[in-house]
């Protein structure tokens, strides 16, 4: 029972970040969640998905929405990427969290939660967890400023899961075979003063 409350409760903290972040894009980046990733191009992602839906996504800049930022814990990113709208409101994003990471910073071989959306569907996949998936590597790189304080990277990851996501019902899962992705990811004064706190 304990177990299956802390699941619900992680799937609620996913779910009202990626609600957040649809409500209320970061300032300055509503064209470009429009336009693309990156207004100057280079966003992709690409991914296996097998078990109850066999799905092969090839997403590019111009097509996808992305974002993303600091974990609410300090400890790693989070990055947020959906690909083209397929009308009436449905889309399918994924949710990386990806651990031991900070502002500009790379690894390798680096813990990583998966949550799939499939929006417009009310149907959503989650490894609950960031011990079933990793980030075989993982680089940044400032690409752009969007004033004082406030900066934008170029996360570039590839990976793999071993372990399923999990549907909210428990009867269907889905494992990510292999990701490769270029995201975006924001910071802010704030972002690094509250991680520097957390320490």
């Amino acid at each position: 029972m304990l177990h299956r409350a802390r699941n619900v409760a992680c799937l609620a903290a996913v779910l009202t970040f990626t609600h957040i972040t649809l409500a209320n894009p970061p300032a300055d980046t509503t064209a470009g969640a429009t336009a693309g990733c990156f207004s100057v191009g280079g966003g992709y992602l690409r991914a296996r998905i097998r078990g109850a839906l066999d799905l092969d996504l090839n997403w590019r800049n111009a097509e996808m929405q992305c974002e993303g930022g600091p974990r609410p814990s300090g400890n790693g990113v989070r990055v947020s990427i959906a690909g083209p709208a397929r009308g009436d409101g449905h889309r399918i994003r994924l949710v990386f969290g990806i651990a031991g990471v900070r502002e500009g910073g790379g690894g390798e071989r680096l813990r990583t939660n998966v949550t799939i959306l499939f929006e417009g569907e009310k149907r959503i996949f989650a490894t609950q967890g960031d011990d079933k998936c990793t980030a075989d590597s993982l680089t940044q790189e400032r690409v752009e400023s969007l004033g004082p304080g406030r900066a934008v990277y170029r996360v570039v990851a590839r990976g793999f899961c071993l372990g399923p996501a999990t549907s909210l019902s428990h009867e269907e899962r889905v494992t990510l075979t292999s990701f490769d992705f270029a995201g975006r990811v924001e910071f802010s004064d704030d972002d690094r003063h509250e991680s520097n706190a957390s320490n």
